[in-house]
């Protein structure tokens, strides 16, 4: 076995959803849980069949999106993984309706950071292992910081 890395730098203004599922309606299921909750979002989306003809099965409404996913899940190559490119919403408005979907067995991360995609590789195939998402740590936020996010949150309209 070996352990490969596969680095995903999220565009400015955009998150990803990496996750994992286990049937072919996965895409239409997450393209249409994406539409049905926030309807302005934008994103593409690509789902790596695991048996079959084992083909990266793809949607979205930006083409520009879905390629980027698609070429992402070639790099990933893990069997029934998944991968959304959002832009126009954040993971939080639709997360919950993606893990709603009965074939999504995990999601891997929601996020706008820098990912490392922690790939196992056997004679069989490849899975995904784990993620870094983001950074370390660098310290415990302070009473200003604290303020800051507070604020940060009422701004952007996820608090009154």
């Amino acid at each position: 076995m070996e352990i490969k890395k596969v680095k995903l730098d999220v565009p400015e203004g955009m998150n990803i959803i990496l996750g994992q599922s286990h049937f072919i309606k996965t895409v239409e299921d997450l393209y249409e849980s994406i539409v049905n909750t926030v309807p302005q979002a934008r994103f593409g989306l690509a789902f790596a069949e695991a048996s079959g003809d084992c083909l990266i099965r793809y949607a979205g409404n930006d083409q520009d999106l879905e390629k980027m996913a698609c070429e992402k899940m070639m790099d990933i190559g893990a069997g029934h993984s998944f991968l959304i490119y959002l832009k126009d919403a954040f993971p939080i408005n639709i997360i919950q309706r993606i893990k709603d979907i009965p074939e999504v067995v995990n999601i891997f991360c929601a996020t706008a950071n820098p990912v490392e995609i922690l790939i196992v590789e056997s004679e069989q195939g490849r899975g995904i292992i784990g993620v870094i998402d983001g950074s370390i740590p660098q310290g415990i936020e302070s009473e200003e910081d604290i303020l800051n996010r507070r604020k940060f949150l009422r701004d952007i309209g996820y608090k009154f």
